[in-house]
C-alpha cells in the first residue's frame, strides 16, 4: 500500500478508500449489518423475562474444577431456550423452583461467546419473580408465591 492521496482533488478517492477498509475490522460487518441480532435470543435487549424448564450442574473447562449452577430457561418473547447461571451463593439454585418467572442478563462476555470456566453459559439469572435474588440471598426480601 502507498501513501494516502493527499491535496484539494483527492477527496473522491480518500472517500472510496475508506469505503474499501471500513470491514477490515472484526465484527465490523456484524455490528453496521445488525447481524448479531438474528443469533442473540435476547433481540438486543439487556435483560430478558425467562420461565425456568429445569435446573442442572455444569462441569466446568479445564484447569478448574467443581460443578456450576445454572437452570434452563424458556425466553418469553421469543420462546428461544437459554442456558443460565444460577449462582448468588450457595443454596441459590433451591430458591429457584421449576415454572418459576426469571429476569436474566448477560455475562461480562465476548458477543456469543461463553464466560469464563462455564461451557455454553451466556446468561445469568438477576431477578426471581420480580424480587432481585441477591436481596432473596441476604435475607433481606422473601421469594413471592406465583
Amino acid at each position: 500500500m502507498g501513501n494516502k492521496p493527499r491535496g484539494l482533488n483527492a477527496g473522491k478517492k480518500l472517500r472510496q478508500r475508506r469505503e474499501q477498509f471500513l470491514y477490515a475490522k472484526k465484527d465490523v460487518k456484524s455490528m453496521k449489518t445488525k447481524a448479531y441480532k438474528k443469533y442473540d435470543p435476547f433481540e438486543g435487549a439487556p435483560l430478558a423475562k425467562a420461565i425456568v424448564l429445569q435446573k442442572y450442574e455444569v462441569e466446568v473447562k479445564q484447569p478448574h474444577s467443581g460443578l456450576r449452577k445454572c437452570i434452563k430457561a424458556q425466553i418469553i418473547k421469543n420462546g428461544r431456550p437459554v442456558s443460565a447461571y444460577a449462582g448468588y451463593g450457595p443454596g441459590c439454585i433451591k430458591k429457584i423452583d421449576e415454572h418459576n418467572v426469571v429476569t436474566l442478563e448477560r455475562l461480562g462476555a465476548p458477543q456469543r461467546r461463553a464466560y469464563g470456566d462455564m461451557p455454553g453459559i451466556k446468561f445469568r439469572v438477576v431477578k426471581l419473580n420480580g424480587v432481585a435474588i441477591k436481596e432473596i440471598m441476604a435475607g433481606r426480601k422473601e421469594k413471592p408465591v406465583r
